[in-house]
């Protein structure tokens, strides 16, 4: 395989939004840890515009990426115990230290609990039962650590079935080409927009209608039948030559589709704001304008990338490396910080630059103390061994 670099800025730039997105996320009526005393209704609305795509692009990235690890791993069995390695240890650091913060902020400000943090981590954070409705420990954003711990599972004993016992330590054998060959021959061509918009229409438009997903994994299916097929698009598609071939042909129907979904979207709730009911047809417009929104969006990005991002910067080596680092740490730098700024009395626009600044800054302290000290390193979701420094910003 070639490293594809368009699929690197896409995820750098997924993260990028997610972290974005969880700040506003202190300024929008939905429920978060900590809330701004400027919050408006009207920030939703630009948010509609990425909540149908961005947490499914970032598993079609992630299984893209899962078959560049297997293709330079020895076999299933070594893919396995290095994203174990990569992904449980940080999980763990996360539960334990890193996300605690964000559940002792939500019960001081919403729960009126009166315990210090030190109170809180020592007899509460990990009482594993319920504190004024919260249960806890929490994995609150590392939920997507979980979900593609869990996927990866599944993924490298489908890849065992797949190549047979005898080829567990191996690279791809006959069978392995053989599923290749047709999924280049189903999504070579008009199928790679169609079908997986068929079934996410299926799904929003009739059998989950208007659903949440709960993030806790057990019985949370709205997100399992979404995003586990899309990070199963994700690994086929980082071998299909036709796949990315016909993606670069469709992006401009996709960007139109996912327009026209948004376009749909923001009627709706233009139409029927919040607290006003909506007639039962309404759900399943929604849920088309959804399917639309989503797949379109992704379609016209993968294209996009395709067509004109798969090329390389002296910045990519350090922000691939980053990104991850970036998202373990910035929720609890957000909840913080805002949490911090509540007597303050700052303008909504003032609270959001400092909001900003500081989880950038954050960030990338994190990643830069953490990416030295060898220790450190695995906690992070880096290799143990320190690579050449990439290029710096």
């Amino acid at each position: 395989m070639t490293r594809h670099y368009g699929m690197d800025w896409l995820r750098i730039g997924a993260f990028a939004l997610l972290i974005l997105y969880h700040i506003a996320m202190v300024f929008v009526p939905w429920n978060f840890h900590v809330k701004s005393l400027h919050v408006e209704d009207w920030v939703r609305l630009p948010m509609l515009a990425t909540n149908a795509w961005r947490l499914t692009l970032l598993f079609v990235v992630s299984g893209y990426a899962s078959r560049a690890l297997l293709r330079r791993s020895s076999g299933p069995v070594r893919f396995f115990a290095t994203r174990c390695y990569r992904l449980l240890v940080p999980l763990a650091f996360g539960i334990l230290v890193i996300v605690p913060p964000q559940p002792w902020v939500e019960l001081v400000t919403r729960h009126g609990y009166a315990g210090s943090y030190w109170t809180f981590w020592t007899h509460d954070a990990f009482r594993f039962a319920p504190l004024d409705g919260l249960w806890l420990p929490a994995w609150n954003h590392l939920w997507f650590v979980v979900y593609l711990f869990v996927y990866t599972t599944v993924l490298t004993l489908g890849v065992a079935l797949v190549r047979g016992p005898r080829s567990l330590r191996s690279h791809q054998n006959v069978r392995s080409r053989g599923a290749q060959r047709l999924f280049d021959r189903v999504f070579g061509g008009w199928l790679v927009l169609l079908l997986p918009l068929a079934w996410l229409i299926f799904v929003h438009g009739w059998w989950f209608q208007m659903a949440a997903e709960s993030q806790a994994l057990l019985g949370d299916w709205i997100a399992h039948i979404t995003y586990f097929p899309a990070f199963l698009f994700g690994f086929g598609l980082a071998r299909s030559e036709p796949a990315i071939a016909a993606i670069a042909q469709l992006w401009k129907i996709g960007a139109g589709l996912a327009l026209l979904g948004y376009a749909t979207i923001l009627g709706i709730e233009l139409g029927w704001p919040a607290g006003v009911a909506k007639p039962h047809w309404l759900y399943t417009a929604y849920g088309i304008a959804h399917a639309l929104e989503q797949w379109g969006g992704i379609v016209a990005l993968i294209g996009l990338a395709e067509r004109h991002l798969n090329r390389d910067h002296r910045w990519r080596p350090m922000l691939t490396e980053a990104v991850f680092p970036f998202y373990l740490i910035h929720q609890t730098i957000i909840v913080l910080v805002m949490y911090a700024l509540l007597p303050a009395g700052l303008p909504g626009w003032a609270e959001f630059l400092v909001l900003l600044a500081s989880t950038l800054i954050g960030c990338f302290a994190f990643y830069r103390i953490g990416r030295r000290v060898a220790p450190l390193r695995p906690l992070i979701g880096l290799r143990l061994h320190l690579r050449p420094t990439p290029p710096t910003l």
